[in-house]
């Protein structure tokens, strides 16, 4: 797609990242997690990226590692409603993958994501492992996927 670009998160971001959270939110996100992704972007940030289409930012995601390096693990998806169902979060998270890939110490690759959006990385290659209820919120499940491709 023309006009789209991925690029590495900077400050400036936030609040077009938390006005995406907000468009999802009650669908895809609680609203108690709102201070989780503030206090990620603040403090926990390892390698996250902004997706922009036409100079406007629509989406973001990241990645973080174990303590020992041996799991990647994908982070904070935001998508803007507008653009959803067009691939290109898709795009983002295959970005995240091939560049976690290129860490030698990186055996697998996790996600940690609800039930309402986990059928979009089993179409991307990963396999449920775990599911625990009310884990982020009440009636927002916890649904931890490995990467199996």
């Amino acid at each position: 797609m023309r006009n789209l670009i991925i690029r590495e998160y900077t400050a400036v971001d936030k609040e077009s990242l938390l006005g995406i959270y907000k468009l999802n939110t009650p669908q895809y996100f609680s609203a108690d997690e709102e201070k989780d992704l503030l206090y990620y972007l603040e403090n926990e940030i390892e390698y996250y990226f902004v997706l922009e289409l036409n100079q406007q930012v629509v989406g973001g995601g990241g990645f973080n590692f174990s303590g020992d390096k041996t799991i990647g693990k994908i982070s904070w998806d935001l998508i803007h409603p507008d653009i959803q169902g067009k691939s290109l979060g898709s795009i983002l998270l295959k970005h995240r993958i091939e560049k976690l890939k290129i860490f030698p110490t990186v055996e697998q690759i996790t996600v940690r994501t609800s039930q309402f959006v986990y059928q979009f990385y089993e179409k991307s290659g990963f396999q449920l492992i775990e599911v625990v209820e009310d884990y982020w919120a009440k009636g927002y499940h916890l649904y931890k996927m490995q990467y199996v491709n």
